[in-house]
Parts: structure tokens; C-alpha cells; sequence
């Protein structure tokens, strides 16, 4: 079936690594903290799916003319952002916004904080299967049909000198930056060391048990191992809000095996969700230095 008609490509994966590739054959690029997802483009239509294949423009209206800025009807592959007042990627505005369910408070925020789209393959184009092309000749493709223009843009890329960007992405506080292989296909769905990400963070995945209300503006996740009898893993409060919280079901049932000191208060989840942590190392006790709340699991890369 043709892609395009189909409406289901699964994003290509990163591998993680600690050290950028200092290579001719390698081209790097920006690591933006958004969603990552894809754009189904043809005159007239914007269509933005996520990684589970979701529609996302009911949250996010201000995209609905991406299609103006293509010159043909295309597939992108890109990223989903919102950029704060200092220009860098705010990943808990692009969480916040991506939990609101009430049409007037989406319709404010996308005023508010309008979000774009970063697009940094394309996999299609009039009617032709790109994704069996080298990376570079697509993204030689992806400059002709796009136009930076209103809420798209293309991401910039550089050959050589990966160290020296890492390092500034560490200077300016943003994520870090991803490489690509300049001759990899595009393989949906796959986790490829052909793409790899370096990042300025770490992530790790918990569950998250249940929460603690703090006060009228602090709130605590309650956060256990990655376990069938999860083990408890202490809390984090960076980036989390009450609205946060109370998205999912909650029971009296504890899930650990006695309630950890200074939980009495929390509240648990009946069915513990996976979240994502980011911080900067471990301590020698096994903790985590600066955790900060990333965002549960689902569509996050």
C-alpha cells in the first residue's frame, strides 16, 4: 500500500553513547527535548501522528498549515516543540499541553505558547518510497520540498567538529546532539547504531507509584523500580505539577512491600505507569543528582 495512503510509519530509533563520532560519514544535529512524530503533508491537509500513530493536531491547532510549507505532498519525520522565553526547547510546556483535554484552554495555549514542527528526514515524496535512499540524499530532498516557513522549519545539520557542538549544547543547558550515519536507510521501527544520541543527561525509566501533595504548588512522584514487585526508588519533584499527578487512577493499595518512611501521605496508582527521570549522575549511594521529571512513557522517544 502506498505510504502515504497508509498512514502508519513507525519512527526510526536512536542508540545512546557517551562520546560523539568524530567522522566524514557522520552528520550531526541538535537533540531537541519534544515529541517525536510524524507529518503527513499534501495540499490542503496536515496530518501529525505520533509514535503510537495518535493524531495530535486537536492539541496542537497552530500546526494545521504545515502544508503550506512543503512543495509537495510528502512524509516528514521531525520533532514537535515548544521553545520558552529563552528560545530553547520547554519540554513541560510540550508536556503540559499535550494532557489538556478542554478545547478554550488549548485554544489559549496555542496562542500562548505556540508549538512548531522540526522536521529532520523525509521518507516520501510524490508518490516515491524514500526510505531506501542514503540519509544525506534525503535530506538534499527534504531542503527542496520544504520551505522554513510559520510554524516548520528544517533541522541544520553540520559535517565534522561533533565534539565542539556537544560542548556547546553542554555551555548552553540544551539536551545534546544526535548523529547519523551519512549512508543509512531509513528502517521503520528499528534501533539502528546508525543513528545514535549523545546526550548531556541521563534517562532512566521508573514506575510511578502514586504521589505526594506537598502543598498547593509542590507535588512529589512516588517512584519504584522497573520490577514485578517494585522496589522503591525515592521521589522526584522537578517538573512535576498536580495536574501531572492526578491524571491516572488511584487505590489505597500500596505496591511495595511496606510503606517507605515519610510515605504515609502518598497516594498510589492503581496501575503504576512508566515515567521517565533525567538527571545528572549517580551519587556513591546509589541516588540520583538533580533528577527532574521528563514525562510518562507514552509517545516519548
Amino acid at each position: 500500500m502506498d505510504l502515504f495512503e497508509a498512514k502508519g510509519i513507525r519512527p526510526m530509533l536512536l542508540t545512546e553513547r557517551r562520546e560523539p563520532i568524530e567522522s566524514e560519514d557522520w552528520i550531526s544535529e541538535l537533540k531537541l527535548d519534544g515529541i517525536r512524530c510524524v507529518a503527513y503533508l499534501k495540499p490542503g491537509e496536515t496530518d501529525l501522528r505520533n509514535k503510537r500513530n495518535l493524531r495530535l493536531l486537536p492539541g496542537f491547532p497552530e500546526l494545521d498549515s504545515l502544508h503550506e510549507g512543503v512543495r509537495a505532498v510528502c512524509i516528514l519525520d521531525g520533532e514537535l516543540i515548544i521553545a520558552g522565553v529563552d528560545g530553547k526547547p520547554d519540554f513541560e510546556a510540550l508536556q503540559a499541553r499535550s494532557m489538556m483535554s478542554d478545547l478554550s484552554r488549548i485554544r489559549l495555549a496555542s496562542r500562548q505558547t505556540p508549538a512548531s514542527y522540526v522536521a529532520f528526514d523525509i521518507l516520501y515524496r510524490d508518490g516515491d518510497d524514500l526510505t531506501s535512499l542514503p540519509l544525506i540524499e534525503r535530506k538534499h530532498i527534504l531542503r527542496e520540498a520544504v520551505s522554513d516557513r510559520g510554524r516548520l522549519a528544517v533541522s541544520r545539520t553540520i559535517e565534522g567538529s561533533a565534539k565542539a557542538l556537544f560542548d556547546l549544547t553542554t555551555e548552553q543547558g540544551l539536551e545534546g546532539i544526535v548523529q547519523k550515519r551519512k549512508a543509512s536507510l531509513y528502517h521503520q521501527g528499528k534501533r539502528s547504531s546508525d543513528w545514535v544520541k549523545v546526550k548531556n543527561l541521563m534517562d532512566e525509566d521508573f514506575l510511578a507509584c502514586g504521589y505526594i501533595l506537598k502543598g498547593e504548588q509542590v507535588t512529589s512522584l512516588v517512584l519504584g523500580s522497573m520490577d514485578p514487585k517494585p522496589r522503591y526508588q525515592g521521589h522526584v519533584t522537578l517538573g512535576v505539577s498536580r495536574n501531572i499527578a492526578e491524571r491516572y487512577p488511584t487505590t489505597q493499595h500500596c505496591p511495595f512491600d511496606a510503606i517507605p518512611p515519610g510515605n504515609e501521605g502518598a497516594v498510589w496508582y492503581r496501575n503504576p505507569p512508566v515515567c521517565t527521570i533525567t538527571y545528572m549522575e549517580r551519587t556513591s549511594a546509589g541516588g540520583m543528582r538533580q533528577p527532574r521529571f521528563k514525562g510518562f512513557r507514552e509517545g516519548m522517544e
